[in-house]
């Protein structure tokens, strides 16, 4: 009898941390038929945590890349929507991740994007106010700077803003710069760690070299070329296409990352630290990119940058008031097209 009740309860407990370990989440692509876009569904098509996907693209070949990705042999729904059919694409949605808008093209700063991807970014975040209030909102689209501080603004005029739960995506900034540490080091690159705060454009992208991990130190030439190509890492992408695309690939891989890394957390899983573009009183800018715990309701705590050198310090202190102004551009143009 008492093995019987035994096996009875091992047989309770394993179903339990199977139901556990199944917990999945919905997740919605908005954009998910551009260069970015599709290669990110792929991936979150992939990710177990993932137990349903929605598609949205203003683009009419949607449901087809949606059926294109039902195909994939995971465990995950995926279903394609596109012109008035966003709502429903956001319905119950616990995650959205938004690539959605025009990409750089050679010549083009991430600010020259603002006019036509601000209005795509308002748009988009209105109906995820309405349509899953709760979400944790993923902001891809460029300028960072200014379209993360546009969907709050959309959020508080609906009245549901959470700033735990919106997050501008910084990680392929922490990406390229664990990257090329390795390769410039010979180091694995799954074991370098970096901080790289500020933002997510140009010179207001500061990687933290002194704080790596493990620690590295470079002669103050290489040192000043590396910071340059991480700052500038999507414009050696334009360069290499040759007008043919921007870094798309990366960015989706980046994006994949962030996403697993919130529902990770959301799911329960703790000790989980990325750089994240978000309301923040680190700096005198109301949003700045700084390593952020996440948790079971999104943002946990956002830490300090900590203790830095001269030279990133000097880094830090120049790009401010550029950031400053970007952000509250983004404020600016979403409290006058309301």
């Amino acid at each position: 009898m008492l093995s019987s009740l035994r096996a009875t309860a091992s047989r309770s407990l394993t179903r339990s941390l199977a139901s556990q370990q199944q917990r999945g989440f919905k997740c919605s692509v908005l954009g998910a038929a551009g260069g970015i876009g599709q290669p990110l569904s792929l991936l979150l098509k992939l990710n177990p945590r993932v137990t349903e996907l929605t598609c949205y693209d203003v683009a009419p070949v949607t449901p087809g890349v949606a059926a294109d990705l039902s195909h994939c042999s995971s465990n995950s729904k995926c279903t394609g929507y596109s012109g008035e059919d966003l709502k429903k694409a956001l319905d119950g949605c616990q995650v959205v991740v938004i690539p959605a808008g025009v990409p750089r093209k050679p010549g083009m700063t991430r600010d020259d994007l603002f006019n036509t991807n601000a209005s795509i970014v308002k748009n988009l975040v209105a109906a995820c106010a309405e349509a899953c209030p709760k979400a944790c909102l993923l902001i891809i689209s460029n300028p960072v700077n200014s379209t993360v501080p546009i969907a709050s603004e959309v959020l508080k005029s609906k009245g549901v803003y959470d700033p735990k739960k919106l997050f501008g995506v910084t990680t392929l900034d922490v990406v390229r710069a664990r990257t090329f540490i390795a390769q410039a080091k010979g180091l694995d690159v799954n074991k370098v760690t970096i901080p790289v705060i500020g933002g997510h454009a140009g010179t207001t992208i500061v990687p933290l070299i002194s704080r790596a991990e493990p620690k590295v130190s470079f002669p103050d030439a290489e040192r000043d070329a590396l910071t340059n190509r991480i700052m500038f890492g999507g414009d050696e992408v334009l360069k290499a296409k040759a007008g043919g695309g921007s870094a798309t690939l990366s960015m989706a891989f980046a994006g994949a990352e962030f996403a697993d890394k919130v529902m990770a957390a959301l799911d329960g899983k703790t000790g989980i630290t990325e750089c994240t573009f978000v309301e923040s009183t680190v700096t005198s800018s109301k949003f700045f990119s700084s390593p952020v715990t996440l948790g079971k309701n999104g943002v946990e705590q956002i830490h300090g940058y900590g203790e830095v050198n001269a030279y990133e310090q000097k880094l830090i202190n120049d790009m401010l008031p550029d950031l400053t102004a970007q952000v509250e551009k983004g404020i600016k143009w979403a409290q006058e097209n309301k």
